[in-house]
């Protein structure tokens, strides 16, 4: 019997998969338990229009990535901090802190976690700051870190 998955089970299909299974199992257990759906012209326009969804949401989502990141690429966060001899900062200036700054003065808010600094930023100066927005979508946010 054909089936559309309606979640993922596990050894047998993933959801939105259409699949041939034993009869038996698919009536006693895949769609007893909701897991799957019988393969009929209902159920294949129902996962047609889902997946229209889908790739219609990813494609706005994307979209929305790209624009902010034109956005941030023309921004500069200025941030101050203590440093000692040589442009040497006691400390180290953090995502969090970043993430922060971008929030209070130009009103984005992006999680720190999406930010790959490997290290704080220990030096005075600019720094160049990648930001993963979506996964085809990384921009690259300058922040200037000034004496207090």
């Amino acid at each position: 019997m054909k089936v559309v998955f309606l979640k993922d089970v596990k050894g047998k299909g993933k959801k939105g998969e259409i699949k041939n299974v034993a009869d038996g199992y698919a009536q006693n257990f895949l769609i007893k338990n909701g897991y799957a759906a019988e393969a009929n012209a209902q159920a294949l326009s129902q996962l047609d229009g889902q997946k229209k969804l889908e790739a219609k949401n990813a494609a706005a989502e994307l979209a929305e990535a790209q624009a902010l990141k034109e956005k941030l690429e023309t921004l500069t966060v200025e941030l101050k901090a203590k440093s000692g001899e040589g442009g040497r900062l006691f400390g180290s200036v953090s995502t969090k802190q970043i993430a922060d700054a971008l929030q209070k003065v130009h009103g984005i808010k992006i999680d720190k976690r999406k930010m790959t600094l490997n290290d704080g930023i220990r030096a005075l100066g600019f720094t160049n700051v990648p930001v993963k927005l979506h996964h085809e979508v990384t921009a690259t946010l300058k922040v200037h870190v000034t004496e207090e």
